[in-house]
């Protein structure tokens, strides 16, 4: 899959399921947070379509934090025992799991072309 189309769907994914947790924890402003980094990588997705190298790396290094940060929600929900909970969180976890992995294989063959 293309870096741009794993990217947009990432995006959409952690725009959507934030805003899902967002309504669903009684509009708790940290469920936002996932949206805040879909909406800037979605906003990124047209200059990752051209291949401009400095956005590829700004959406990798967003996609990196944004894994890294919902580790801690999810072991809250993991907590609160609540599977519609730690399926959100977690489906949210593995978008952006799968886009880190593309992009690396994406880094990867970029470079050995070079």
């Amino acid at each position: 899959m293309k870096p741009h189309k794993i990217s947009f769907v990432n995006a959409v994914t952690l725009i959507s399921f934030g805003l899902w947790g967002y309504i669903d924890v009684d509009y708790s402003p940290t469920a936002l947070i996932p949206v805040v980094f879909g909406v800037i990588i979605l906003a990124l997705n047209s200059g990752l379509k051209k291949e401009n190298k400095t956005v590829a790396h700004i959406v990798v290094l967003l996609t990196f934090l944004i894994l890294g940060g919902l580790f801690k929600p999810l072991m809250s929900t993991i907590e609160s025992g609540s599977a519609v909970r730690i399926t959100r969180v977690g489906l949210m976890m593995l978008s952006t799991l799968m886009a880190l992995i593309v992009f690396i294989k994406s880094f990867i063959a970029n470079r050995s072309k070079n």
